[in-house]
């Protein structure tokens, strides 16, 4: 398994629950991939996904286990719309948010599970991983990302995974206290810079002042290799919004080279003939974070099955 985000963790629980050895190879220092949290003055601060959902009965069983055990909370089911200089309230599914960051779930996941950090370059003949055989290779992962490591071996794959993926930039500024009106979250449609604001104290549940936002697709395009070069504008475009009238006391900006999926595919996931997968949430036409672990989940039962019927 390479790549260590909720839908590599879910493929390798269930590759372990059916009794076969698994190992997570993630380049990362904490696993989690694009469920990502940055510590910010002493608290998580989620830079990645900003919440998840629950629809699918295993899924939500999964999330209200989380909450018995204090690792996540429903947090809104309302959220801001701002349209030029309107704001309106658009209601939908409960969002979930975390006191640990939404890496911490990750990481339970991920409990008793083999998980190395180290950088795969190739995935090669057999197959291999970086010249070691494996039984079965599975990748978590984007596929512009996938892509580069099957290489012209494995054009076959290669070829299934041909989904384009699209930057965000996201900003995250603290400030002395709160200094904006209530908000959860706020979908901004016509913001050439800004396109979603989360007040990370309301999601984590202990009111921080600390915002997120996360650029539009343009945006990032223009600064995907110099990100810092963005903060100015962001902040300034976020301050706009929420007619904050103070400078915050920190802001940086994060690169998500392949953010999300520009359209999702039906499948689950796919697998070859010789057993090279792929999953994530690009896959099974689910919102991100159910739909990662769910393509996950079924990538690895299928990879079981078949790895059983070849013995």
């Amino acid at each position: 398994m390479v790549g260590a985000g909720i839908s590599g963790i879910a493929a390798a629980r269930e590759l372990r629950d059916a009794g076969l050895p698994v190992v997570v190879l993630d380049r990362g220092r904490r696993i989690g991939g694009r469920m990502a949290s940055r510590t910010i003055d002493g608290r998580p601060v989620d830079i990645g996904a900003s919440y998840f959902t629950a629809s699918d009965p295993a899924f939500t069983a999964l999330a209200e286990d989380w909450q018995q055990r204090g690792l996540a909370h429903p947090w809104t089911d309302t959220f801001q719309l701002r349209e030029g200089d309107a704001t309106s309230t658009k209601a939908g599914p409960m969002r979930w948010g975390t006191p640990g960051g939404l890496r911490s779930l990750v990481e339970d996941l991920a409990a008793g599970l083999d998980v190395r950090s180290q950088t795969v370059t190739q995935i090669g003949p057999g197959p291999t991983v970086d010249g070691q055989p494996a039984a079965a290779v599975l990748l978590a992962m984007p596929d512009p990302q996938a892509r580069r490591l099957l290489g012209p071996v494995h054009q076959t794959e290669a070829d299934q995974l041909t989904a384009a993926y699209e930057p965000v930039l996201a900003l995250t500024a603290s400030w002395p206290e709160r200094a904006w009106a209530d908000l959860d979250g706020m979908f901004v449609h016509d913001d050439r810079i800004v396109s979603w604001v989360a007040d990370d104290g309301r999601r984590r549940g202990d009111a921080a002042p600390v915002l997120v936002a996360h650029s539009t697709t343009d945006w990032a395009n223009q600064h995907l290799s110099a990100p810092e070069s963005a903060t100015a504008a962001m902040l300034a475009a976020l301050r706009r919004l929420l007619e904050i009238p103070s400078e915050p006391l920190r802001a940086s900006v994060h690169r998500w080279t392949f953010a999300k999926p520009s359209g999702p595919r039906d499948e689950p996931f796919y697998l070859s003939d010789g057993l090279i997968g792929a999953c994530g949430d690009g896959w099974g036409g689910k919102p991100r974070v159910e739909g990662a672990f769910g393509s996950g989940q079924a990538l690895g039962r299928a990879v079981a099955s078949a790895l059983r019927t070849r013995r």
